[in-house]
């Protein structure tokens, strides 16, 4: 390796991309072409960046089977930063085991925490747990033990584990420091935001405040019975009966929540439940339907009984009833969750990360975009959906991924 592509990587490494540029802009030999293509994505042209790995791949011979590797996990991680969750996985574990053969550690390392940032953008918290306990981080490079610390970090987050999440961000903080890279040192601190801006609202015996990840938490190991508004299931006492799917019957277990220790009026269900404006007898009927079901649903947290003018929860050993909401509400909350992120987004990759379909998210798209709430560039398969983040607000409560059951 000649000593301009030295002298280039090791600039990249230290986070100069054009420190990097001036040494291999104007030379289109493969190794030039896979560093003009790591500091493109580091300045932020992602799209320049994938073409110019992809020229590299192609221009390294069959034989040099470590070159192509690394140009596959740079290419997955600037997927990963533009949200392209249809990049095909099967490539970056082969890049991997090809990087493992050949004795490359650390980049193979890397090509892990990559796999694992993935499974956690789309809520599969166990198999990525699984993946990153199979990595040692006292054996890694600064640079390498930070990103493992800050997928540590987002593992726990997402579990609502904020004392473990505490001690991996500090990790990566003094890990960061020590590889003396200002992106890396800034992802850091933004990920500490998380734990210092409002998760979530509380409303209980009328009244509503804004609740942090830490009194989260420590609600969900309270003896109260929560309504949470946030992954659509009811809890106490360590059970869980998730709701998810019957969203009448949770909009329904929410309203009785929100008023206890009160209860609602018939009319009042009808129209936060059903939406209904002028009530009949079919309405109340179905009423009575449905709270049967939400009776039976809820029978081992709590009771739904009927009264002069409508119906009571009372919990069965919980001390009080108090709701869980998300910090911001209204339509399509869950597409906003995610593009909240400020990273640009395709709608497939979205309607992966949710698990619904991409045409019920391009649907939401359209009509966000329409109230001027998120913006979209590109055409075609190109196209990415942004906004900007929702100013003082975290958005762990509302990524896909279930809170724990017990």
């Amino acid at each position: 390796m000649d000593s301009l592509i030295t002298a280039a990587a090791r600039a990249l490494a230290a986070g100069d991309p054009l420190g990097a540029l001036k040494r291999v802009s104007l030379r289109d030999d493969a190794p030039a072409l896979a560093l003009r293509g790591i500091a493109m994505a580091q300045l932020g042209d992602l799209v320049r960046a994938k073409a110019l790995l992809r020229s590299a791949a192609r221009a390294f011979s069959p034989r040099e089977a470590v070159a192509r590797a690394r140009c596959v996990v740079a290419e997955a991680e600037i997927a990963l930063a533009s949200r392209d969750l249809s990049w095909p996985v099967k490539s970056l574990e082969a890049a991997r085991a090809t990087l493992e053969a050949h004795g490359d550690r650390l980049n193979a390392a890397h090509a892990r925490c990559l796999e694992v940032r993935r499974l956690l953008l789309i809520g599969r918290l166990e198999e990525a747990g699984h993946m990153l306990a199979q990595l040692d981080p006292t054996k890694l490079p600064p640079v390498l033990k930070a990103v493992h610390e800050l997928v540590a970090a987002g593992i726990a987050l997402r579990r609502l584990q904020t004392k473990a999440a505490r001690d991996a961000l500090a990790r990566a903080r003094l890990a960061a420091s020590q590889a003396g890279i200002p992106a890396l040192m800034a992802e850091v601190e933004s990920a500490y935001l998380a734990l210092n801006t409002p998760a979530a609202r509380l409303i209980a015996n009328g009244a509503e405040r804004t609740l942090l990840l830490e009194d989260v938490e420590a609600l969900q190991a309270s003896k109260a019975l929560v309504v949470d508004a946030c992954r659509y299931v009811v809890r106490a006492a360590g059970k869980a009966v998730s709701l998810a799917s019957r969203p009448v019957l949770f909009e329904l277990a929410r309203v009785l929540g929100e008023a206890w220790p009160g209860d609602v009026p018939r009319d009042v269900l009808l129209a936060r439940a059903f939406g209904a404006k002028l009530v009949d007898e079919s309405h109340r009927a179905r009423l009575r339907v449905e709270i049967g079901r939400l009776r039976g649903m809820l029978r081992t947290l709590a009771t739904v009984s009927a009264t002069k003018s409508g119906f009571l929860l009372a919990p069965c050993r919980a001390r009080e009833v108090v709701v869980l909401a998300r910090p911001v509400e209204g339509e399509h909350g869950a597409v906003l969750a995610l593009l909240t992120d400020g990273e640009s987004w395709s709608s497939s990759a979205l309607a992966l990360a949710l698990g619904t379909s991409q045409r019920t998210v391009q649907r939401a798209l359209e009509s966000l975009a329409a109230a001027g709430r998120v913006q979209a560039f590109g055409r075609a398969r190109a196209r990415r959906w942004m906004t900007p983040p929702v100013p003082g607000f975290t958005t762990t409560l509302l990524l896909p991924a279930p809170l724990p059951s017990g």
